[in-house]
């Protein structure tokens, strides 16, 4: 909206570079162009403002597909006004000469046409599409049927409109419709879930049986090896005994064979001291045999003095004493006769 300023009487207007401006003065156009400051009366003056910018509209509207589904189209067009003088023409733009605001609703008109004229070809491209194809290629479809049916409309060019851009943001189904064409989908992406959940179960479990099996092939090795050691142990112990027992074997036949020579050497000595001794008291017997009764009765009496105690004193009664030298006497008479 334009900017007006009062100053006695007189009305001043200072216009932005997006809105074109038509003074008629008297019933004659006194300016006309965009951005336009000037002095003006408001008794005599006309105005008229016409944005010359891009303008976004934005559609939303129901349809109904050839299988007689209910969508809804979400969409924008963009326009610009490209002849201001044949939109005045056409369009009350008129403003009011003290306040600058628009004594109608222009852009609402042109909103009108627009909307009434994208929804005419999109309903009438959607009329022939069933639902299935509209969702997939709806779009697409929709928005050039939109473009090609607004670029040849002749009222826009007429009123002086020309459109720079349609865009379709969305066709969507009503609610349950829509759940129920989900629903195929999720249950094929829960599918696919399962799949990629069960495959991993199965990776799992191979994972966990060759960690099993390595388990037991590690626990059959260790029993093997533990077999072999025990083997190596009986058969390290059974020679161990093996040598020990010949050991002492060898031991034990030397002690025999030492206690024989022992035995042998003892045995030899007690024969050789025994024939000695036989020697010896055969060699005494031929002596004794040899000497004369008063000479072995002295050596008797010798020996006997000499295995007797030892004698501190010694008493003889008359009875012995007469005895012995009665025995005395007989024997010194019996030298001498």
């Amino acid at each position: 909206m334009a900017d007006i300023t009062r100053r006695f009487g007189w009305r001043h207007l200072r216009s932005a570079p997006t809105a074109h401006i038509r003074h008629h003065r008297r019933g004659r156009l006194a300016h006309d162009g965009p951005g336009l400051s000037f002095w003006y009366r408001s008794l005599t003056a006309a105005l008229s403002e016409i944005p010359v910018n891009d303008r976004e509209l934005t559609m939303a509207f129901p349809a109904r597909t050839a299988d007689f589904q209910d969508v809804s189209v979400q969409s924008t067009v963009t326009y610009r006004i490209s002849d201001p003088a044949v939109a005045a023409e056409r369009i009350d733009f008129s403003v009011d000469p003290d306040t600058g605001a628009w004594r109608g609703a222009p852009l609402e008109q042109l909103a009108t046409l627009l909307t009434e004229t994208a929804q005419q070809h999109a309903l009438d491209t959607l009329a022939r599409t069933p639902l299935s194809k509209t969702l997939v290629d709806g779009v697409a479809t929709v928005r050039e049927r939109i473009a090609a049916g607004l670029a040849a409309e002749p009222r826009l060019p007429a009123t002086g409109i020309e459109v720079v851009a349609v865009r379709v943001m969305a066709i969507r189904p009503e609610p349950e419709v829509e759940r129920a064409l989900r629903t195929p989908a999720r249950e094929l992406v829960q599918q696919e879930a399962d799949r990629a959940t069960y495959e991993r179960r199965a990776v799992a479990v191979e994972r966990e049986r060759a960690i099993a099996e390595n388990e037991l092939a590690s626990k059959i090795e260790l029993a093997r090896r533990e077999e072999q050691l025990v083997d190596q142990r009986g058969t390290n112990a059974r020679r161990a005994a093996e040598e020990s027992a010949a050991a002492d074997a060898v031991h034990a036949e030397a002690e025999a064979a030492r206690k024989v020579r022992i035995a042998r050497a003892e045995a030899q000595a007690a024969r050789e001291l025994g024939e000695a001794q036989a020697s010896a008291r055969a060699a005494w017997l031929r002596v004794h045999a040899e000497t004369d009764t008063a000479t072995l009765h002295a050596l008797a009496a010798a020996g006997l003095a000499e295995n007797l105690p030892r004698i501190d004193s010694l008493t003889l009664s008359p009875d012995v004493l007469t005895g012995l030298l009665a025995k005395l006497g007989r024997g010194g008479g019996g030298e001498g006769a």
